[in-house]
């Protein structure tokens, strides 16, 4: 039976979180209102609260690994790796792991991203956890789950602990990936601000 990832957090700790965090205005640019999870990342309680919430979904789904970016993601996909007992993958920008790797190009906003994985970091058949801090438009996430197929692995499913819906990421994350898998996130903002 899956639990239904909405149904874990009461509102208090869903609002706890979201207190934890710091929105810095014209970051990294004008007009952008960066959410800030460095203070969640200081308050134990609210660290501890954000890693149980983040696996429970997954407790018991037959994981492998759980593959997350740097550099945010690596906080978050460690301890979760830990906490549900399997590998941890780290996926990497160029230049950054020292073995033959594969790479992905991806599109941003203005340009475009290349993210790597060792080679035979995960195991055909393998199920994977895919884990960053914030979903936003969804290309960082996705890139990494075209890395887990090329390696043969499955996408189980993401988890996020911040979710910016506005910039419809869980769009093209469902588009990415086989339909059902789990796009989970803590704390969803429907709009900027």
């Amino acid at each position: 039976m899956r639990i239904d990832p909405s149904s874990l957090a009461s509102a208090h700790a869903r609002a706890y979180l979201e207190s934890r965090l710091r929105t810095v205005p014209d970051f990294p640019k004008p007009g952008v209102m960066f959410k800030d999870i460095t203070p969640l990342l200081a308050d134990t309680r609210a660290l501890h609260i954000a890693l149980d919430l983040l696996a429970e979904p997954f407790i018991g789904e037959g994981l492998s690994y759980v593959v997350a970016m740097e550099a945010r993601g690596f906080i978050f996909g460690g301890a979760l790796a830990a906490r549900l007992n399997v590998g941890f993958v780290p996926v990497r920008k160029p230049g950054k792991l020292p073995a033959d790797s594969d790479a992905v190009y991806y599109a941003l906003e203005y340009g475009e991203g290349v993210l790597h994985m060792h080679k035979g970091s995960v195991s055909p058949g393998s199920r994977v956890l895919i884990v960053d801090d914030l979903l936003a438009t969804g290309g960082t996430a996705a890139a990494a789950a075209e890395l887990v197929h090329k390696q043969r692995g499955i996408v189980v499913g993401f988890a996020f602990v911040v979710e910016l819906d506005f910039l419809a990421g869980r769009k093209r994350l469902a588009a990415a990936t086989s339909q059902g898998t789990l796009v989970h996130s803590l704390i969803r903002f429907p709009a900027e601000g």
